[in-house]
């Protein structure tokens, strides 16, 4: 028999002040006018540093995620006295999970902090702006999206036939979290996680080739950016429409800017936690009637109360934009929702297995299939409608990196425009739990589910 695992910190609110000192530190060194902490930033991206630096406290054994009690009380885990007295009480073992340190920090990111992170993001959507951008702009994230979605199904059918034994089993549900990050965020990657199921072993798996795939990809639309303006002559698209979007941007960040008092911050903070409430009201109340009403439904997405909780609190923040709430984001909604954001990467980091890297490669070959379906997809429609290579990179962006990274390529280009990055990111969190179930019932149908 193997040796106890011992874990250094067991207790969650030690746990959720050390996330939050990583992120600070990350935030802090990623301002830094330090040359050498510029150039490590300059490869190495902040975000993927949200994922990996709390991904070394379960890979190195500080903090654990969740075991079954059974393990525990085997003597195969050494989880801490109260979470054994907690699985002492348990009748059956075999069938509950503990709620370990990493366990509780996720729920709460999750149920929490992920509903209230949509409705402030999705606060901040304002369609007459987007429209205002032009078609080429639209036409280019909706192509973005249609790739994404697609593109999952089709590296699926070509790894099935090249390397059938990567794609089998489950595989294709760890996929739908990687359409969820890939058209919304991690909030959306976080939703499919919860909405199908996902393992902990082909999660982490996911979140490696997600991360390192979409991080390469922003890598070549900063190459792109640096040679815009040859590329757009060359193609000969019209740039001066984003001349003029530098000027209204800038007029507009000037116009809404204000510092926030404590009464705006606790309407913010009203505002994100009362939808939340009222989409936990909803799918607590709708799925078991769609259960007694229909049980032929029983392991489908639309019995999941997470499900119901996500698409409750978009529709809801979708609304809101429409509404006299929408001020709210000139002090600072979507920054708030941005930390909460932050808050959940770094609780999903905290089950990552970095050594799931080594054990599955042959994955991120599936993750480079997808993702050179979505660039093919995008270069060809920018190319036909000789819409400005900006279009193409933010459209893709916003799809791929989210509000996170979409800022960064299109502050590329000009930083005025980094605004841009984050409204079409905007959409992409309000399409993107949509879009990823789409993804993932044609991703169900070509694994044959």
């Amino acid at each position: 028999m193997s040796e106890p695992i011992t874990y250094l910190v067991t207790n969650n609110a030690t746990v959720f002040g050390i996330l939050a000192v990583i992120l600070g530190f990350i935030f802090y060194t990623n301002k830094s006018e330090n040359v050498y902490l510029k150039n490590f930033y300059k490869y190495i991206p902040a975000l993927l540093l949200c994922y990996f630096l709390p991904s070394l406290l379960h890979t190195f054994h500080i903090v654990p995620y969740d075991y079954y009690c059974s393990e525990i009380l085997s003597g195969a885990v050494d989880a801490g006295s109260s979470v054994l007295a907690q699985c002492e009480a348990v009748a059956d073992p075999s069938d509950k999970k503990v709620a370990a340190s990493g366990a509780n920090i996720y729920y709460v990111a999750s149920r929490f902090l992920l509903p209230a992170s949509l409705v402030l993001l999705t606060l901040s959507i304002d369609f007459k702006k987007i429209k205002a951008l032009g078609p080429k702009a639209i036409i280019l994230f909706l192509t973005g999206t249609f790739g994404i979605v697609i593109g999952g199904p089709i590296a699926l059918l070509i790894m099935s036939v090249i390397n059938p034994d990567v794609v089998t089993g489950d595989i294709w549900r760890g996929m739908t979290t990687i359409a969820g990050s890939w058209i919304g965020g991690g909030a959306n990657q976080a939703a499919m996680k919860e909405v199908y199921e996902v393992s902990g072993d082909i999660f982490s798996s996911m979140i490696a080739v997600d991360v390192i795939i979409a991080n390469i990809w922003m890598a070549v639309l900063l190459v792109m950016a640096a040679k815009s303006k040859q590329i757009d002559e060359r193609t000969g698209a019209d740039t001066s429409a984003i001349e003029d979007l530098i000027v209204t941007v800038e007029k507009f960040n000037k116009e809404n800017a204000k510092n926030p008092d404590v009464t705006d911050l606790m309407i913010i903070v009203a505002i994100a936690f009362g939808a939340t409430a009222l989409g936990h009201i909803v799918a607590d109340n709708l799925v078991p009637w769609l259960l007694e009403s229909w049980p032929n439904l029983k392991g489908s997405p639309v019995t999941s109360k997470f499900f119901w909780l996500i698409v409750t609190v978009t529709t809801l923040g979708i609304y809101f934009s429409t509404t006299k709430l929408r001020k709210f984001e000139a002090v600072g909604a979507s920054k708030m929702g941005s930390v909460f954001i932050y808050l959940l990467v770094a609780a999903i980091g905290l089950h990552m297995d970095i050594s799931a890297i080594t054990e599955k490669p042959w994955l991120f070959a599936v993750g480079a299939i997808w993702m050179i379906v979505h660039a093919i997809l995008m270069l060809t429609v920018a190319k036909i409608i000789k819409a400005p290579v900006f279009y193409m990179a933010v459209g893709s962006q916003a799809n791929v990196g989210g509000a996170a990274s979409a800022p960064i390529v299109a502050a590329a280009f000009h930083p005025s425009l980094a605004p841009v990055g984050v409204l079409l990111a905007v959409l992409g969190y309000a399409i993107g739990t949509y879009a990823a179930l789409l993804c993932g019932k044609i991703l169900m149908i070509a694994a044959g589910g």
